[in-house]
């Protein structure tokens, strides 16, 4: 049988990088510069797994006093049980949602690579190529916005997701301009990166249902369901929730029975790995409800090569002139992965 017999996180120091934008009160991001690291699960067979983060130097912590522990001289190849060991160690440290999954993806890139298959291929391919829509920074003004948005459409996006301001004033003009400018033969949609109260949150809901927006997100903390729930009472456009909750697909069942989902998040990164992701997804699936793949990169790129209930890659869109996503096409679309592994 296989075994772990090595677990590390590599920290990386990196650039000085141009700053974006999130809405008013959030800080920017990335500051200018940082530690980000890769974990290396390495098995007594040579073959690496990789999984990379933002947050090297908490990452290398809880490796350290934690994780390595749980992974050293086990299979690989149980995933399940390694991944359902993850969870008890939240009980005791409560870790970060971007740690709770690491050492799945890495497990998972093993597997791929032991397979000699693209991590889509393993998981289960229902595709090989999906549309990729353009996810914006906050910009200044409303007219840098329509500028961006034709540089999108230029480069083949025919759906753009706005992070505006977490102002309903001038987010729901912003929405209104958008719309006017880019016709009804655009999708688009509107993230409130948790900016606003119940009050605020049913006013910028209801111009977004009149404006024809295909999904609503994160308007609120999702720390309360019933709240979102009253918000689905009040607004006809359908919401996206469970991006950042804790619990994976276990409190994602909970919006879903409360009626406050008609789309739910999914990701390596905030639901538990790849596991989590795919738990989410088919949990969604059972619903008949769509399991939207949150952010861009290689791994989340074989999720939505997977997931049936996936239709569009979220590529970011900052900077202006706009920095193209490496992995969308001039068509705007992204092609399956070909390399065996997760593509870390």
């Amino acid at each position: 049988m296989t075994k772990i017999v090595d677990v590390r996180v590599e920290l990386v120091q990196e650039p000085v990088a141009p700053c974006f934008r999130w809405r008013d009160g959030l800080p920017g991001s990335p500051p200018p510069a940082g530690v980000s690291g890769r974990l290396v699960v390495v098995t007594d067979d040579g073959v690496e797994g990789v999984a990379t983060i933002r947050q090297g130097v908490i990452a290398a912590d809880v490796v350290e006093r934690r994780i390595a522990a749980e992974l050293l001289g086990h299979d690989p190849l149980a995933r399940e049980w390694l991944w359902h060991r993850m969870w008890e160690i939240d009980r005791i440290e409560e870790l970060p949602l971007y740690l709770l999954g690491l050492a799945d993806v890495a497990l998972w890139d093993i597997a791929a690579k032991l397979a000699d298959l693209p991590l889509y291929r393993l998981l289960g391919a229902f595709r090989d190529s999906i549309p990729a829509y353009a996810s914006t920074a906050t910009y200044g003004d409303v007219a840098e916005y329509l500028d961006v948005a034709d540089q999108c459409l230029e480069l083949g996006y025919r759906a753009i997701k706005l992070h505006a301001w977490g102002d309903v004033h001038r987010d729901v003009e912003l929405c209104t301009r958008l719309r006017d400018h880019v016709g009804a033969g655009v999708e688009l949609m509107y993230d409130g990166s948790a900016g606003f109260d119940l009050p605020d949150a049913v006013r910028l809901g209801r111009a977004l249902s009149e404006l024809d927006y295909l999904w609503y997100e994160e308007p609120m903390r999702e720390f309360s369901v019933t709240a979102y729930r009253r918000l689905a009472e009040a607004v006809d456009v359908p919401l996206m929730v469970a991006e950042t909750s804790d619990g994976a697909h276990m409190n994602t069942a909970d919006f879903i029975a409360a009626g406050a989902a008609q789309f739910v998040r999914t990701s390596a990164r905030l639901r538990g790995g790849i596991t989590g992701a795919m738990r989410t997804a088919h949990l969604a699936d059972a619903f008949r409800l769509r399991a939207e793949v949150h952010g861009g990169g290689p791994v989340n790129a074989h999720l939505c090569m997977a997931i049936s209930n996936t239709t569009m890659y979220e590529a970011f869109v900052h900077g202006n002139p706009v920095i193209p996503d490496p992995l969308v096409r001039p068509d705007g679309t992204v092609a399956a992965p070909t390399a065996p592994g997760a593509g870390t």
